[in-house]
């Protein structure tokens, strides 16, 4: 039988991969390793839709022949499936194309960082299955009974996860670290006394149960924000200024990971190729990419080539200070890696961001609202219509619209529309309530210019 995760040395296991693959013939070699458990539940007017809990484990090698790759993985550990793992990458790189910018990151590059970014905790997993359960049932519970026009649930849920990752390669890096996290959420839905129906939700995430919400405040935020759609109407397609709620800027603030990627940069793909130094949003709008926020989300001692994570300012003051570099995309534009390399077990490094946001501004979300005369307050957005390679901007929404400073009623079936070279510039004001729900996040903005396509 195959030795079981905990009977094996990760760190030895991806070393030995990287010293057969070298013997194998490889120039050079990369190893990664990933094993993990995983629990989720969902549960409906107070019964268990969905139980699932799992463990998972796999490695994934990266091999160069000179100029040439190929990557394989697996998760079968024994040394059978080690074996077919190595020579299934050497013949791959042998018949493969050459590329001139392949290759490990150079020796002087690796590292990692040395203080504890308090990534793991066990208590994640210290709950019995019971109790996972009934925070996603004290959750939804909260939210129903808020009010009786609270009627029905699309679900609540509780998710735990665990993981570690080792990854060495035939330069002598060898790193590793663990990560934890969980999350409550609850979706109700309420109805009016005419039948129609609206639903919206909340949720919370952390590193350890000790910093997640409690099930009743997630419930009962989750039911605030259903409650106030009740009633939405349509309006006339009209010009005002657009506030966002965080949940929302965080989409837009995306906008400015996706286009400072080096590998769309490299490709012409975005608008902001060629931009770096020069004015590319309005002055107040700082955005900074920190893979070493300790307990962040997108914190890690390393990136996916094992180069330190490091914070980098990619917008400072409205001006496009940095792209987001691997080591690939980097050679390809003569730059160096910024430390975003990101991977999975299988192929090429991407581009990942460590812990991206948009900095608090100095407004209350409350003093941002009450100077709109007459405006929209964006809740949600829905689908997708953003063209990065123009800016071109266009996605469906709902919200409450602004009379006199005052969020008044609620609207649906909308259009918000224009172009991000513009909306980035148009950044009015921002909010002073940034907080990290996840490794992107943004305060509330203010975005004048936009259109709303409505009736």
């Amino acid at each position: 039988m195959a030795p079981t995760i905990q009977k094996i040395d990760l760190k030895t296991l991806a070393t030995d991969v990287v010293a057969r693959a070298t013997r194998a013939g490889a120039t050079q070699a990369e190893a990664i390793v990933r094993e993990g458990d995983e629990f989720s539940t969902v549960v409906r007017l107070g019964a268990v839709e969905t139980l699932k809990e799992s463990g998972s484990r796999g490695m994934g090698l990266r091999v160069f022949i000179g100029q040439r790759t190929a990557s394989t993985y697996t998760s079968d550990f024994t040394d059978d499936g080690i074996e077919k793992l190595v020579s299934h990458a050497v013949q791959l790189a042998r018949v493969s194309s050459e590329d001139p910018f392949a290759g490990l990151p150079q020796r002087e590059e690796f590292g990692q960082l040395k203080h504890d970014l308090d990534l793991y905790y066990d208590d994640v997993y210290s709950l019995p299955s019971a109790e996972r359960i009934d925070y996603a049932k004290r959750a939804e519970r909260a939210a129903l009974e808020v009010d009786t026009r609270l009627t029905n649930s699309d679900g609540a849920s509780f998710d735990a996860a665990t993981g570690g990752k080792v990854l060495a390669n035939s330069l002598g890096f060898v790193g590793e670290y663990r990560r934890s996290y969980c999350s409550v959420s609850a979706v109700p839905i309420a109805q009016d006394t005419n039948g129609a129906m609206q639903r919206d939700w909340w949720f919370s995430s952390a590193r350890t149960l000790k910093k997640l919400d409690s099930p009743e405040s997630v419930g009962r935020e989750a039911a605030r924000r259903t409650l106030r759609r009740l009633g939405a109407r349509k309006i006339a397609t009209t010009q005002v200024p657009i506030v966002f709620d965080p949940i929302v800027a965080r989409s837009i603030i995306e906008h400015i990971f996706e286009g400072a990627n080096g590998d769309a940069i490299y490709r012409g793909s975005s608008f902001f190729a060629g931009k770096l130094g020069e004015q590319i949003a309005s002055a107040n709008v700082t955005v900074i990419d920190d893979g070493t926020m300790v307990g962040g989300f997108g914190s890690s001692p390393f990136d996916g080539e094992g180069v330190p994570t490091r914070c980098t300012v990619v917008v400072d003051k409205g001006v496009l200070n940095s792209y987001l570099l691997n080591t690939y995309t980097a050679r390809k534009l003569n730059m160096q890696t910024t430390g975003n390399a990101s991977r999975g077990l299988a192929g090429n490094p991407g581009i990942g961001a460590g812990n991206f946001y948009l900095e608090n501004g100095t407004e209350s979300p409350a003093d941002i609202i009450k100077n709109v005369g007459r405006g929209l307050y964006v809740t949600e957005f829905l689908g997708f219509g953003v063209n990065m390679t123009t800016g071109d901007y266009s996605r469906g929404a709902s919200g409450l619209w602004i009379e006199n400073g005052e969020l008044t009623y609620p609207v649906e079936e909308i259009t918000v529309a224009g172009n991000l070279k513009e909306m980035f510039k148009n950044i009015v004001a921002i909010g002073n309530d940034l907080v990290f729900r996840s490794s992107v996040a943004a305060p509330t903005i203010r975005i004048d210019g936009l259109t709303v396509a409505g009736a």
